[in-house]
């Protein structure tokens, strides 16, 4: 499970050799997973037999390849140093099997262990974990006896022979899904409505979170006086989030249907963080939007100032179109027929407004908390006297998977970047056209620089390349983190993005309650981006349906217009035309806290 979080602020210079990190222990928050404890484990009794004569990383690859056992490791590092001696006439060499002997360090380090770092930085504690490859991980050539054979190395988790131009994406797209189209779905509603209790249980009845680890979130919730939270601790990670109650940033897992693999986005509900909600909805496919069915709440959530209206119209506009309602909490209201028709009437006609068609939108009656019509059909009889309809996990299976981008230029918008332990740091982000591989150069934008892109991670598995509507973390070498921002955009170097301060775009202005002026400041939100910026010009009002120009030069613009402006960035920001990349040409605009226009790019202004 991962977490947006920027945590470029923090100070990494240090390479934690303060004992005292963030206000506390830095043995403390460690998290070691059992095969990296049996690898230190080895590698210490190694150590004291051998020394430092040994790098480190044909210890490890020695490690690996006996299992562990320490003695069966020395054996296999023993014998092929005097092989290697005797081969070369010369003193023990530190060498790894099928390098050159002369193989510089640095490159065995780099390139042979690739290490996978995973972070989540919370207030003032920082945890870490490190995967080291299985034995099978690494390519088989690497295991070459002979030090007199030409030998190279290829990149992590790519086979040596395969160049980008032989890769027939769409074949291995198919290969690695087994057939199973991947669809990015959030979940989304009005803080309190049971969003995460409802995926923490979903996600628990399809066996993606063990009965033991489970029966520690009720026990933790139980002593924090929050019992009815447990399920929701399955998504609500980090500390704060469970003090307070409510889901703070997007939180990402994956889970399978019969017919799908699903990257499931949960985003807060609360109006302070909608900025965080607007990001996890930009690289959504389709949407969950979860209701209380309890008296009042729906009501709450629904009317003014309620983030139900707000977040179905953020969705929508963000190009989601498919969307299942989960009528959560039913058993509240002993699963009754009227009151989810009375729900249902209301939303379905609001729905409409906001763009959704009728035949897209679909309504599941749930209850989060007891599990019932999650997974499996409900056999409550006060539900199956009126509701024959499928369960949320049927309903996720049926939507239609999109058509992605893969034979576009690659792009990728950054969400979070931070620290490796290795040389160069990561990036994370979604894929939203082209593909990428381990090995290959890859230019970021705005700040215009190439590097190469190390390793490749999709739910903490290494992979040698990945593709449009992928989730991935990209260990990139040869560029300073400094030069990268959340927001900025990873693109093929030969058709690289469009970086501009000033462009013009197509509007729809929401309720708003202060007419737009020439000069009106507003804040761009565009994927990863939130960036200030500024109506400079008005250019022309138009027809709702047909897009006629109705007006040129208006003075002013009010709620329910359709029209075309020009937005001035205070920084460069990298965009895309809309008629070229959907997925990169839509974006949001808010005003004092509030969500004022959704627009789509038209043009890109030189700067």
């Amino acid at each position: 499970m991962s977490r947006h979080r920027n945590v470029r602020g923090y100070n990494y210079d240090e390479d934690f050799e303060d004992d005292d990190m963030y206000g506390q222990s830095v043995d403390d928050d460690y998290c070691i997973s059992p095969a990296t404890a049996k690898l230190y484990s080895c590698l210490d009794h190694m150590r004291t037999v051998l020394g430092e004569t040994v790098p480190d990383s044909v210890l490890t690859q020695a490690a690996m390849r006996c299992g562990f056992d320490p003695h069966k490791a020395l054996d296999a590092v023993l014998s092929e140093d005097t092989k290697t001696g005797k081969n070369k006439g010369s003193k023990t060499r530190k060498w790894l099997p099928g390098l050159p002997v002369d193989a510089p360090h640095n490159k065995v380090d780099s390139e042979v262990v690739p290490k996978v770092a995973r972070m989540t930085v919370s207030g003032k504690k920082q945890t870490m974990g490190f995967d080291v490859p299985s034995s099978d991980q690494i390519p088989s050539s690497i295991y070459r006896s002979n030090a007199d054979e030409p030998s190279t190395v290829p990149t992590p988790g790519r086979s040596s022979g395969k160049a980008r131009q032989a890769l027939n994406i769409k074949a291995e797209l198919e290969k690695r899904q087994g057939g199973k189209p991947l669809l990015n779905l959030v979940v989304i509603g009005h803080v309190d409505a049971g969003k995460s209790t409802l995926m923490g249980h979903l996600l628990y009845l399809l066996g993606n979170v063990n009965k033991r680890t489970m029966h520690k979130y009720e026990q933790e919730s139980k002593k924090a006086g929050k019992a009815s939270f447990a399920y929701a601790w399955v998504l609500d990670e980090t500390g704060e989030e469970r003090d307070r109650g409510v889901t703070m940033d997007v939180g990402m897992t994956k889970f399978e249907t019969n017919s799908k693999v699903v990257t499931l986005m949960d985003a807060p509900g609360h109006k302070d963080f909608i900025p965080n909600m607007i990001t996890g909805a930009a690289q959504a496919d389709v949407a969950v939007l979860v209701v209380d069915a309890s008296r009042g709440e729906f009501e709450a959530g629904f009317e003014a100032g309620g983030q139900t209206r707000e977040h179905a119209l953020l969705v929508r506009s963000l190009g989601v179109t498919q969307l299942a309602v989960a009528v959560n909490k039913m058993d509240q209201v002993n699963w009754q027929q009227e009151r989810f028709k009375d729900i249902t009437s209301k939303l379905g006609h609001f729905l409409k407004q906001a763009g959704f068609k009728e035949s897209d939108v679909f309504y599941i009656p749930t209850s989060g908390l007891s599990g019932e019509n999650l997974v499996t059909r409900s056999s409550v009889s006060q539900l199956t006297s009126w509701y024959s309809g499928p369960s949320l996990l049927e309903q996720i299976d049926s939507f239609k998977a999109p058509q992605r981008s893969v034979d576009k230029p690659f792009r990728l918008c950054v969400s979070d970047v931070f620290k490796d332990q290795g040389s160069g740091f990561c990036v994370t982000g979604k894929i939203e056209a082209g593909y990428i591989q381990t090995g290959e150069k890859i230019l970021a934008m705005p700040p215009n620089e190439t590097c190469n892109v190390k390793g490749i991670t999709l739910h903490d598995e290494a992979l040698d390349w990945a593709a449009a509507g992928d989730h991935v973390s990209l260990t990139v070498t040869g560029m300073d983190i400094i030069k990268i921002n959340v927001g900025c955009v990873f693109c093929d170097p030969k058709e690289p993005i469009r970086v501009c301060t000033r462009f013009r775009a197509r509007i729809l202005l929401f309720n708003i309650e202060v007419p737009i002026t020439q000069g009106f400041p507003v804040l761009l939100h565009y994927h990863t981006v939130s960036e200030p910026a500024t109506i400079r010009k008005l250019i022309s009002v138009l027809h709702k349906s047909s897009g006629e120009v109705l007006k040129k030069k208006p003075k002013c613009l009010s709620k329910g217009m359709n029209a075309i402006v020009e937005i001035q960035t205070q920084r460069p920001v990298s965009l895309e035309l809309y008629k070229d990349y959907k997925e990169l040409g839509r974006f949001m605009l808010r005003y004092v806290g509030s969500t004022i226009a959704a627009g789509v790019v038209t043009e890109v202004k030189c700067t």
